[in-house]
Protein backbone atom coordinates (compact mmCIF):
# COMPACT_ATOMS: atom_id res chain seq x y z
CA UNK A 1 0.00 0.00 0.00
CA UNK A 2 2.69 2.19 0.94
CA UNK A 3 3.67 2.11 -3.03
CA UNK A 4 0.51 2.94 -4.26
CA UNK A 5 0.20 5.96 -1.36
CA UNK A 6 3.85 7.16 -3.08
CA UNK A 7 2.76 7.01 -6.63
CA UNK A 8 0.77 10.03 -6.57
CA UNK A 9 3.16 11.63 -5.17
CA UNK A 10 5.85 11.09 -6.67
CA UNK A 11 4.46 11.95 -10.55
CA UNK A 12 3.23 15.30 -8.47
CA UNK A 13 6.09 16.28 -7.08
CA UNK A 14 8.29 15.77 -10.91
CA UNK A 15 5.42 17.76 -12.47
CA UNK A 16 5.07 19.95 -10.57
CA UNK A 17 7.85 22.91 -11.13
CA UNK A 18 6.43 22.84 -15.23
CA UNK A 19 2.92 23.39 -14.71
CA UNK A 20 3.98 26.24 -11.95
CA UNK A 21 6.23 27.74 -14.42
CA UNK A 22 3.27 27.32 -17.36
CA UNK A 23 0.84 28.84 -15.32
CA UNK A 24 3.47 31.74 -15.43
CA UNK A 25 4.03 31.52 -19.00
CA UNK A 26 0.33 31.28 -20.37
CA UNK A 27 -1.57 32.34 -17.39
CA UNK A 28 -3.39 30.19 -14.84
CA UNK A 29 -6.74 29.95 -16.21
CA UNK A 30 -6.06 27.29 -18.92
CA UNK A 31 -3.49 25.65 -16.70
CA UNK A 32 -6.30 25.11 -13.84
CA UNK A 33 -8.46 23.73 -16.50
CA UNK A 34 -5.98 21.15 -18.29
CA UNK A 35 -5.38 19.74 -14.71
CA UNK A 36 -8.83 19.79 -13.83
CA UNK A 37 -9.64 17.83 -16.84
CA UNK A 38 -7.03 15.27 -16.38
CA UNK A 39 -7.61 14.23 -12.76
CA UNK A 40 -10.94 14.00 -13.71
CA UNK A 41 -10.02 11.61 -16.34
CA UNK A 42 -7.67 9.73 -14.16
CA UNK A 43 -10.29 9.50 -10.95
CA UNK A 44 -13.15 7.86 -13.26
CA UNK A 45 -10.39 5.72 -15.03
CA UNK A 46 -9.33 4.60 -11.27
CA UNK A 47 -12.73 2.71 -11.05
CA UNK A 48 -11.06 0.95 -14.06
CA UNK A 49 -8.38 -0.62 -12.40
CA UNK A 50 -7.77 -4.47 -12.71
CA UNK A 51 -4.15 -5.10 -10.88
CA UNK A 52 -1.83 -3.81 -8.93
CA UNK A 53 0.09 -2.29 -11.53
CA UNK A 54 -3.02 -0.68 -13.28
CA UNK A 55 -3.62 0.49 -10.29
CA UNK A 56 0.00 2.01 -9.47
CA UNK A 57 0.35 3.99 -13.24
CA UNK A 58 -3.15 5.32 -13.35
CA UNK A 59 -2.42 6.91 -9.62
CA UNK A 60 1.23 8.14 -11.10
CA UNK A 61 -1.07 9.69 -14.42
CA UNK A 62 -3.17 10.97 -11.78
CA UNK A 63 -0.41 12.95 -10.07
CA UNK A 64 1.04 14.23 -13.23
CA UNK A 65 -2.25 15.21 -13.99
CA UNK A 66 -3.05 17.05 -10.84
CA UNK A 67 0.01 18.67 -10.25
CA UNK A 68 0.25 22.60 -10.35
CA UNK A 69 -3.22 22.95 -9.10
CA UNK A 70 -2.14 24.85 -6.05
CA UNK A 71 0.76 26.69 -7.59
CA UNK A 72 -1.55 28.06 -10.48
CA UNK A 73 -4.36 29.00 -7.64
CA UNK A 74 -1.54 31.03 -5.82
CA UNK A 75 -0.49 33.16 -9.33
CA UNK A 76 -4.14 33.74 -9.38
CA UNK A 77 -4.23 35.21 -5.99
CA UNK A 78 -0.72 36.85 -6.69
CA UNK A 79 -2.63 39.02 -9.07
CA UNK A 80 -6.59 38.98 -7.85
CA UNK A 81 -5.95 39.79 -4.46
CA UNK A 82 -4.31 42.86 -2.62
CA UNK A 83 -1.45 42.01 -1.14
CA UNK A 84 -3.19 42.81 1.79
CA UNK A 85 -6.12 40.21 1.49
CA UNK A 86 -3.41 37.80 -0.14
CA UNK A 87 -2.92 35.85 3.43
CA UNK A 88 -7.18 35.36 3.95
CA UNK A 89 -7.09 33.58 0.22
CA UNK A 90 -4.48 31.44 1.30
CA UNK A 91 -6.03 30.41 4.42
CA UNK A 92 -9.53 29.77 2.85
CA UNK A 93 -8.26 27.80 -0.16
CA UNK A 94 -6.57 25.81 1.98
CA UNK A 95 -9.08 25.56 5.05
CA UNK A 96 -11.43 23.69 1.97
CA UNK A 97 -8.96 21.35 0.49
CA UNK A 98 -8.68 20.06 4.06
CA UNK A 99 -11.99 19.72 4.10
CA UNK A 100 -13.14 18.95 0.93
CA UNK A 101 -10.45 15.56 1.92
CA UNK A 102 -12.60 15.38 5.51
CA UNK A 103 -15.71 14.82 4.12
CA UNK A 104 -15.38 13.06 0.91
CA UNK A 105 -14.97 9.35 2.23
CA UNK A 106 -18.76 9.62 4.30
CA UNK A 107 -19.78 11.04 0.61
CA UNK A 108 -18.72 7.99 -0.80
CA UNK A 109 -20.05 5.90 1.14
CA UNK A 110 -23.29 7.71 0.56
CA UNK A 111 -22.68 6.83 -2.88
CA UNK A 112 -22.50 3.25 -2.40
CA UNK A 113 -26.37 3.28 -1.51
CA UNK A 114 -26.64 4.34 -5.25
CA UNK A 115 -23.40 2.83 -7.18
CA UNK A 116 -20.93 0.02 -6.91
CA UNK A 117 -17.12 1.76 -6.02
CA UNK A 118 -16.01 1.83 -9.70
CA UNK A 119 -19.39 4.23 -10.38
CA UNK A 120 -18.60 6.27 -7.41
CA UNK A 121 -14.76 6.99 -8.99
CA UNK A 122 -16.47 8.18 -12.42
CA UNK A 123 -19.27 10.30 -10.82
CA UNK A 124 -16.88 12.08 -8.81
CA UNK A 125 -14.31 12.42 -12.55
CA UNK A 126 -17.70 13.93 -14.15
CA UNK A 127 -18.15 16.96 -11.24
CA UNK A 128 -14.47 18.04 -12.27
CA UNK A 129 -15.14 18.21 -16.03
CA UNK A 130 -18.78 20.27 -14.87
CA UNK A 131 -16.25 22.53 -12.77
CA UNK A 132 -13.95 23.25 -15.96
CA UNK A 133 -17.42 24.22 -17.68
CA UNK A 134 -18.07 27.22 -15.57
CA UNK A 135 -14.58 27.94 -14.25
CA UNK A 136 -13.80 28.82 -18.20
CA UNK A 137 -16.54 31.19 -19.01
CA UNK A 138 -16.06 32.57 -15.65
CA UNK A 139 -12.28 33.24 -14.62
CA UNK A 140 -9.53 35.75 -16.57
CA UNK A 141 -6.07 35.63 -15.56
CA UNK A 142 -5.85 39.37 -15.47
CA UNK A 143 -8.71 41.50 -13.60
CA UNK A 144 -8.46 43.75 -17.02
CA UNK A 145 -10.00 41.19 -18.83
CA UNK A 146 -12.92 40.73 -16.72
CA UNK A 147 -16.03 42.72 -17.75
CA UNK A 148 -17.07 42.67 -14.20
CA UNK A 149 -13.99 44.18 -12.83
CA UNK A 150 -14.68 48.24 -12.41
CA UNK A 151 -12.06 50.86 -12.53
CA UNK A 152 -11.90 51.10 -8.45
CA UNK A 153 -11.24 47.67 -8.15
CA UNK A 154 -8.49 48.09 -10.88
CA UNK A 155 -7.18 50.55 -9.20
CA UNK A 156 -6.97 48.51 -5.36
CA UNK A 157 -5.34 45.92 -7.48
CA UNK A 158 -2.36 48.41 -9.29
CA UNK A 159 0.26 47.49 -6.71
CA UNK A 160 -0.05 43.70 -8.09
CA UNK A 161 -1.05 43.98 -11.52
CA UNK A 162 2.12 43.57 -13.00
CA UNK A 163 2.75 39.52 -11.45
CA UNK A 164 0.29 38.72 -14.53
CA UNK A 165 2.84 39.51 -16.92
CA UNK A 166 3.95 37.02 -19.04
CA UNK A 167 8.04 36.55 -18.75
CA UNK A 168 10.83 35.34 -20.31
CA UNK A 169 12.99 32.48 -18.72
CA UNK A 170 12.91 32.16 -14.54
CA UNK A 171 15.98 33.40 -12.85
CA UNK A 172 17.20 30.13 -11.76
CA UNK A 173 20.23 31.04 -10.28
CA UNK A 174 18.67 33.75 -8.15
CA UNK A 175 16.26 30.75 -6.75
CA UNK A 176 18.99 28.40 -6.08
CA UNK A 177 21.07 30.92 -4.50
CA UNK A 178 19.19 32.38 -2.17
CA UNK A 179 18.87 30.95 1.53
CA UNK A 180 15.22 31.45 2.32
CA UNK A 181 14.23 29.64 -0.61
CA UNK A 182 15.95 26.64 0.75
CA UNK A 183 14.76 26.93 3.64
CA UNK A 184 10.84 27.54 2.48
CA UNK A 185 11.76 23.71 0.94
CA UNK A 186 12.77 22.33 3.86
CA UNK A 187 10.41 23.55 6.17
CA UNK A 188 7.68 22.45 3.71
CA UNK A 189 8.86 18.80 2.82
CA UNK A 190 9.44 18.48 7.52
CA UNK A 191 5.56 19.65 7.33
CA UNK A 192 4.02 17.62 4.18
CA UNK A 193 5.91 14.56 5.57
CA UNK A 194 3.66 14.58 8.88
CA UNK A 195 0.68 15.20 6.96
CA UNK A 196 0.51 12.71 4.67
CA UNK A 197 -0.19 10.21 6.97
CA UNK A 198 -3.81 11.36 7.34
CA UNK A 199 -4.56 10.46 3.89
CA UNK A 200 -2.18 7.18 3.30
CA UNK A 201 -2.15 5.18 6.77
CA UNK A 202 -4.72 6.79 9.38
CA UNK A 203 -7.42 4.70 8.34
CA UNK A 204 -5.27 1.94 8.92
CA UNK A 205 -3.87 3.11 12.43
CA UNK A 206 -7.46 3.41 13.59
CA UNK A 207 -8.65 -0.06 12.51
CA UNK A 208 -5.59 -2.03 13.75
CA UNK A 209 -4.07 0.00 16.64
CA UNK A 210 -7.10 1.42 17.95
CA UNK A 211 -9.21 -1.30 16.91
CA UNK A 212 -12.05 0.72 15.14
CA UNK A 213 -14.33 -0.86 12.71
CA UNK A 214 -13.88 0.50 9.27
CA UNK A 215 -17.32 2.52 9.62
CA UNK A 216 -16.10 4.30 12.93
CA UNK A 217 -12.47 4.66 11.38
CA UNK A 218 -13.90 6.77 8.92
CA UNK A 219 -15.61 8.83 10.97
CA UNK A 220 -12.92 9.59 13.13
CA UNK A 221 -10.26 10.46 10.44
CA UNK A 222 -11.96 13.42 9.15
CA UNK A 223 -10.85 14.94 12.41
CA UNK A 224 -7.57 15.90 11.29
CA UNK A 225 -7.99 17.25 8.28
CA UNK A 226 -11.10 19.07 9.32
CA UNK A 227 -9.40 20.62 12.63
CA UNK A 228 -6.61 21.46 10.13
CA UNK A 229 -9.13 23.18 7.41
CA UNK A 230 -9.34 25.42 10.54
CA UNK A 231 -5.89 25.79 11.56
CA UNK A 232 -5.34 27.43 7.79
CA UNK A 233 -8.91 29.79 8.43
CA UNK A 234 -7.57 30.85 11.76
CA UNK A 235 -4.10 32.09 10.16
CA UNK A 236 -5.61 33.69 7.32
CA UNK A 237 -7.88 35.76 8.50
CA UNK A 238 -5.80 36.16 11.81
CA UNK A 239 -2.29 36.78 10.82
CA UNK A 240 -2.81 40.47 9.54
CA UNK A 241 -3.51 41.37 13.35
CA UNK A 242 -0.56 38.99 14.30
CA UNK A 243 2.03 40.78 12.07
CA UNK A 244 0.96 44.10 13.00
CA UNK A 245 1.56 43.75 16.77
CA UNK A 246 4.71 41.36 16.77
CA UNK A 247 6.96 43.60 14.41
CA UNK A 248 5.94 43.42 10.88
CA UNK A 249 4.45 40.75 8.20
CA UNK A 250 8.31 39.14 8.37
CA UNK A 251 8.67 38.40 12.46
CA UNK A 252 4.75 37.32 12.16
CA UNK A 253 5.11 34.93 9.66
CA UNK A 254 7.94 33.26 11.54
CA UNK A 255 6.41 33.45 15.16
CA UNK A 256 2.98 31.95 13.81
CA UNK A 257 4.60 29.17 11.88
CA UNK A 258 7.34 28.27 14.31
CA UNK A 259 4.53 28.12 16.65
CA UNK A 260 2.16 25.81 14.76
CA UNK A 261 4.69 23.87 14.29
CA UNK A 262 6.44 23.18 17.72
CA UNK A 263 2.41 22.99 19.02
CA UNK A 264 1.60 20.09 16.28
CA UNK A 265 4.87 18.40 17.53
CA UNK A 266 4.27 18.03 20.48
CA UNK A 267 0.45 17.29 20.36
CA UNK A 268 1.44 14.64 18.27
CA UNK A 269 3.49 13.08 20.89
CA UNK A 270 0.62 13.28 23.18
CA UNK A 271 -1.74 11.04 20.82
CA UNK A 272 0.69 8.08 21.64
CA UNK A 273 -0.11 8.54 25.64
CA UNK A 274 -3.72 8.11 25.10
CA UNK A 275 -6.06 5.31 25.35
CA UNK A 276 -9.35 6.61 24.11
CA UNK A 277 -9.96 6.46 20.31
CA UNK A 278 -11.89 9.39 20.55
CA UNK A 279 -9.71 11.87 22.37
CA UNK A 280 -6.54 10.44 20.70
CA UNK A 281 -8.23 11.61 17.11
CA UNK A 282 -9.25 15.15 18.82
CA UNK A 283 -5.99 16.00 20.04
CA UNK A 284 -4.60 14.35 16.71
CA UNK A 285 -7.10 16.87 15.07
CA UNK A 286 -5.52 19.62 17.20
CA UNK A 287 -2.26 19.00 16.06
CA UNK A 288 -3.68 19.11 12.66
CA UNK A 289 -4.67 22.59 13.52
CA UNK A 290 -1.40 23.82 14.92
CA UNK A 291 0.61 22.80 11.71
CA UNK A 292 -1.89 23.84 9.24
CA UNK A 293 -1.47 27.31 10.74
CA UNK A 294 1.89 27.21 8.41
CA UNK A 295 0.10 26.94 5.12
CA UNK A 296 -0.75 30.36 4.64
CA UNK A 297 2.58 31.75 5.58
CA UNK A 298 4.07 29.12 3.69
CA UNK A 299 2.11 29.97 0.27
CA UNK A 300 1.89 33.75 0.85
CA UNK A 301 6.03 33.85 1.26
CA UNK A 302 6.23 32.05 -2.22
CA UNK A 303 4.22 34.99 -4.00
CA UNK A 304 5.78 37.55 -2.26
CA UNK A 305 9.38 36.00 -2.81
CA UNK A 306 8.24 34.85 -6.22
CA UNK A 307 6.23 38.09 -7.37
CA UNK A 308 6.05 37.39 -11.30
CA UNK A 309 7.41 33.84 -11.06
CA UNK A 310 4.81 32.87 -7.79
CA UNK A 311 3.63 29.66 -9.73
CA UNK A 312 7.10 28.65 -10.50
CA UNK A 313 8.12 29.35 -6.80
CA UNK A 314 5.07 27.86 -5.04
CA UNK A 315 5.52 24.96 -7.68
CA UNK A 316 9.33 24.12 -6.50
CA UNK A 317 8.28 24.28 -2.62
CA UNK A 318 5.30 22.07 -3.46
CA UNK A 319 7.61 19.36 -5.09
CA UNK A 320 9.29 19.46 -2.39
CA UNK A 321 6.45 18.63 -0.40
CA UNK A 322 5.62 15.52 -2.48
CA UNK A 323 8.58 14.40 -2.68
CA UNK A 324 7.68 14.43 1.45
CA UNK A 325 4.62 12.57 0.17
CA UNK A 326 6.33 10.14 -1.58
CA UNK A 327 8.95 9.15 1.25
CA UNK A 328 6.60 9.32 4.07
CA UNK A 329 4.19 6.93 3.19
CA UNK A 330 7.07 4.07 2.00
CA UNK A 331 9.28 4.81 5.21
CA UNK A 332 5.98 4.24 7.14
CA UNK A 333 4.98 1.05 5.53
CA UNK A 334 8.85 -0.43 6.20
CA UNK A 335 8.84 1.32 9.89
CA UNK A 336 6.12 -1.01 10.27
CA UNK A 337 6.65 -3.71 8.70
CA UNK A 338 10.11 -3.80 10.71
CA UNK A 339 8.60 -2.96 14.11
CA UNK A 340 6.07 -5.32 14.21
CA UNK A 341 3.48 -2.50 13.68
CA UNK A 342 4.71 -0.16 16.20
CA UNK A 343 2.34 2.55 15.46
CA UNK A 344 3.50 4.98 18.03
CA UNK A 345 6.85 4.84 16.97
CA UNK A 346 5.58 6.08 13.44
CA UNK A 347 4.09 8.91 15.20
CA UNK A 348 7.09 10.11 17.23
CA UNK A 349 9.06 9.86 13.80
CA UNK A 350 6.17 12.16 12.63
CA UNK A 351 6.34 14.71 15.90
CA UNK A 352 10.17 14.67 15.68
CA UNK A 353 9.81 15.30 11.49
CA UNK A 354 7.75 18.32 12.64
CA UNK A 355 9.69 19.41 15.43
CA UNK A 356 13.05 19.58 12.77
CA UNK A 357 10.68 21.91 10.57
CA UNK A 358 9.79 24.47 12.71
CA UNK A 359 13.65 25.06 12.96
CA UNK A 360 13.90 26.75 9.49
CA UNK A 361 11.31 29.08 10.56
CA UNK A 362 13.56 31.25 12.79
CA UNK A 363 15.92 31.80 9.47
CA UNK A 364 13.48 32.26 6.38
CA UNK A 365 12.78 35.53 5.02
CA UNK A 366 9.28 35.26 3.69
CA UNK A 367 9.25 38.69 2.43
CA UNK A 368 11.76 39.46 0.34
CA UNK A 369 11.42 38.87 -3.58
CA UNK A 370 13.86 36.82 -5.46
CA UNK A 371 14.04 39.77 -7.99
CA UNK A 372 15.71 42.29 -4.96
CA UNK A 373 18.49 40.09 -4.48
CA UNK A 374 21.53 39.90 -6.20
CA UNK A 375 22.61 37.50 -8.30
Amino acid sequence: MGLIFGAFALSYALFEIPSGWMGDWMGPRRVLVRIVLAWSGFTALTGAAWSFGSLWVIRFLFGAGEAGCFPNLTKAFSVWLPRTEQMRGQGIMWSFARWGGAFTPPLVVLCFHFMNWRGAFVAFGALGVIWCVFFWRWFRDRPSEHPSVNAAELELLRDVSARGASHGNVPWKKLVSRGSVWLLWSQYFCHTFTWYFYITWLPTYLQEFRHQTPEAAARLAIFPLLFGGFGSLTCGFLARHICDRIGGVRAGRRTIAFTGMVAGAMLLWTVTRIQDPLAAMLVMGLASYSMDLVMPCAWNACMDIGGRYAGTVSGSMNTTGNLAGFCAPVIGGFLLDRTGNDWNLLIYMMAGVAAFGALFWLFIDPVTPIEETSS
